[in-house]
């Protein structure tokens, strides 16, 4: 009797870790069930599926008290900026180097034809200081009325990403006056930015002297819209064709395969000759 006594509390033990493990399964079937499959550099890349930038048409003027006030009072904005502090402060700082490490940091497919006018959104703001003059310009002045291929570049490898995209289509339409290619060395490391300033006069041996005026160099804070036009990773160098209304009409990013080098000359080309012939002659903007 007394075995029998020791005994059941141990079957009704085993009774109920049997029932547990019939509802929810056990520990290790578990683990095998929820373990998600690995990301593999033979995932494919997905294509752009999304316009890029910014909503509002962008501005060069400063904003007034007014409009600052109604930004800090406007609930949605507040919402939005609480999402981008959490989200920042998850990210890593070395995020950027370890996502280099698949696909090389690239993370979409550039689109073989151009972005439609009515769903494509404005290129945001960026000031900079070019290679020749001492004053600081933008590229809501540079880039209105012109179609512009603009390369935003922070290391030495984005400037190689750059060059795989634009090389062709700049040799095709380089010296044609409706067309134009801006760089964009934005540094917002200010360590960075004091080097890169230091070092602007080797810049100027390296860049072929006709791109000057249209090399700047910016350390503007672009925290607030990397993820609008699609530049999330600071490694690697980002393409955008625009056109002369300012909007994205296509993108690229990191390396450049064949068929995204092709369609960026492609959709150059479409973009040059719809604004060649809105232009008289006599209004086409000199090189």
């Amino acid at each position: 009797m007394s075995l029998l006594r020791s005994c059941a509390p141990s079957l009704r033990c085993s009774r109920r870790s049997f029932h547990l493990s019939a509802v929810w399964g056990s520990s290790s079937a578990n683990a095998v069930k929820t373990k998600p499959s690995p990301t593999t550099e033979d995932d494919p890349l997905p294509l752009l599926n999304r316009p890029l930038g910014v909503v509002q048409r962008p501005r060069t003027s400063t904003k007034t008290r007014t409009e600052k006030l109604q930004e800090y009072m406007n609930q949605d904005a507040i919402i939005e900026e609480r999402r981008h502090i959490i989200k920042e402060a998850a990210k890593g700082y070395f995020d950027d180097l370890n996502n280099t490490r698949r696909h090389g940091g690239k993370t979409w497919i550039a689109p073989q034809t151009l972005i439609r006018e009515d769903k494509a959104l404005y290129l945001p703001n960026i000031s900079g200081k070019p290679l020749v003059g001492k004053k600081a310009v933008n590229t809501t002045t540079m880039c209105a009325g012109r179609i512009t291929v603009l390369a935003m570049l922070g290391t030495k490898i984005s400037e190689i990403h750059a060059k795989g995209f634009v090389d062709p289509t700049y040799e095709h339409y380089g010296t044609h006056p409706l067309f134009q290619y801006v760089q964009v060395n934005l540094q917002e490391n200010l360590l960075k930015s004091i080097l890169v300033n230091l070092f602007t006069k080797s810049l100027r041996s390296t860049i072929p002297p006709e791109l000057h005026p249209y090399y700047l160099v910016s350390s503007q804070n672009m925290e607030y819209v990397r993820d609008a036009i699609g530049m999330t990773n600071s490694k690697v160098g980002y393409v955008y064709l625009i056109d002369e209304n300012l909007k994205i009409r296509w993108g690229g990013c990191a390396d450049a395969m064949l068929e995204e080098t092709q369609a960026l000359e492609t959709c150059t080309g479409v973009l040059i000759k719809r604004l060649d012939k809105l232009k008289p002659p006599g209004t086409r903007p000199r090189t």
